[in-house]
């Protein structure tokens, strides 16, 4: 099982953000020397939830200083993209990072409307937005003389500069919220990411998805390779002792969900609230008992087990949750990597 970190950083002051980005900056390069395998970038806007905001951006930033580690989105908000312009970002990326790229892209945020809002989007648009994005950046990588007359985009495109560097194209992998979206995925014999659900509901639904790619007619090989290339989020944080990891990380991570609803009780109009009152259904990323992993070590692994009996390829670890100090984190990091990863090398 690989496992990666997701700098998703909160800042929550406009004065804090210049110390946030560099703290994430440090986070990279301390994750590429523990041996993390994949640096996760997320996308969000005008909230301070993710610092950095940009996440092709930030990516650039990293790849020129490390030199090992993958750095993937989860996600990117394709409705907020142009996708000409998203596929040179990528191409760019992959060229500096010398095809370190993996390409995360999803509908964009649930419930945070006055993201689709800043961007003039209608988020009811994003979903069928996405599909046709998705179809945009793998003919962008791959054809000459591309055209493309859709519903949200007339393009004509000699060829695209500079190339990808990994070939034919980036690894390209689409969040999914719910098990119809992950069937989907299935059915289409790509790979996915799972975002913070139970244990019992990871293993379900992995099993749901290899047996939907068998029934599709893929080999048993096919379905072994995308649960391998498939990962599943958690949030995670390490401490000495059992009792330091739960003093400390369930007051960030209770902290962190306060943020974000704060966020969309400030900026969401009244109609939006009630919106996502409706589509919120006991969401395991807002539980203490399943949305957040602490401990020490050896209860962090025993933690993991599940996830590992699941056969999902890799973990997304959220490690710096909130307001976070960056040496506690820090901490947490090295104590994952160097007492929890090996229990789950081969």
């Amino acid at each position: 099982m690989k496992f990666s970190n997701f700098l998703f950083p909160e800042s929550k002051t406009p004065e804090g953000d210049f110390d946030v980005i560099e703290e994430s900056l440090r986070e990279a390069e301390l994750s590429e020397e523990l041996g993390y395998d994949v640096i996760w970038l997320a996308e969000h806007h005008f909230d301070g939830g993710c610092a950095y905001v940009d996440p092709t951006t930030f990516a650039a930033a990293i790849a020129a200083r490390t030199t090992k580690i993958k750095i993937g989105f989860a996600v990117a908000q394709m409705a907020l993209h142009h996708p000409i312009r998203f596929a040179e970002q990528i191409a760019l990326v992959d060229n500096i990072s010398k095809g370190r790229m993996i390409v995360g892209v999803g509908r964009g945020t649930a419930y945070n409307f006055y993201e689709f809002r800043g961007f003039g989007i209608d988020p009811d648009e994003a979903h069928d937005m996405l599909l046709e994005v998705e179809d945009i950046l793998v003919k962008a990588w791959t054809t000459k003389n591309y055209q493309h007359d859709g519903k949200y985009w007339q393009l004509e495109l000699p060829v695209l500069r500079p190339q990808v560097y990994q070939k034919p194209h980036p690894p390209m992998i689409r969040a999914c919220s719910g098990l119809d979206s992950t069937l989907e995925m299935a059915r289409e014999g790509r790979p996915f990411m799972m975002n913070v659900q139970s244990d019992e509901t990871t293993l379900e639904r992995m099993d749901q998805y290899r047996a939907t790619m068998s029934e599709a007619g893929f080999d048993d090989a096919t379905v072994a390779r995308n649960v391998a290339d498939s990962w599943v989020w958690r949030n995670i944080f390490v401490a000495d002792t059992d009792a330091e990891a739960e003093e400390v990380g369930l007051r960030y991570f209770r902290d962190m969900r306060v943020y974000l609803q704060e966020n969309r009780n400030r900026m969401n109009t009244a109609g939006e609230l009630a919106a996502q009152a409706a589509r919120i259904t006991g969401s395991a990323r807002d539980s203490l008992e399943h949305g957040v992993i602490c401990g020490s070590p050896d209860t962090v692994s025993e933690r993991l087990r599940k996830v590992n009996d699941s056969g999902v390829g890799g973990v997304i670890i959220h490690f710096r949750l909130g307001a976070m100090p960056y040496d506690v984190n820090a901490h947490s990091l090295r104590l994952f990597a160097e007492k929890v990863a090996p229990n789950f090398r081969s």
